[in-house]
């Protein structure tokens, strides 16, 4: 059997990280990476210490749940909480980052965004260029999130 390109290697960690996720309306996971080498991951959910939405239900905004911290947003937080360096990394996540998290992304450093299903934002993708920023789809199989 050949081995799967990293790419698909670190796609399907996303893919088991956002198996944690803790917001049932959408499972969502992110693997940061530098050099072949995983810094961070994160999963979409509530704030440490507090009750999850598959727990107590959703805290809903303009169709958005507000309770919850993204998983790009997490595995950022969670590298700096370890005082991990993420600057020229590339990050893999199941689907596509909000305007937000891309921002947060552009300035932490990350270089390349790899993502799954494109997720409501197109305004990234315009700004990347113009920042140097890759995004790259890969397709992903949804029904196993």
């Amino acid at each position: 059997m050949p081995r799967i390109s990293w790419e698909e290697y670190f796609m399907n960690i996303a893919k088991q990280v956002a198996s944690r996720s803790t917001c049932d309306r959408k499972h969502v996971g992110a693997v940061i990476v530098r050099d072949k080498t995983i810094l961070s991951t994160g999963y979409n959910g509530s704030i440490r210490g507090m009750p999850h939405c598959d727990e107590v239900g959703h805290l809903m905004e303009n169709g958005h749940c507000v309770a919850t911290i993204h998983a790009e947003a997490n595995a950022v937080l969670q590298a700096a909480k370890n005082g991990v360096m993420i600057n020229n990394g590339e990050i893999y996540i199941t689907a596509s980052p909000c305007w937000t998290c891309f921002k947060m992304l552009a300035n932490a450093g990350i270089k390349k965004i790899y993502y799954g299903e494109f997720y409501r934002d197109k305004r990234s993708f315009d700004v990347a260029k113009k920042l140097g920023i890759k995004l790259i789809h890969i397709k992903v199989d949804q029904s196993k999130l």
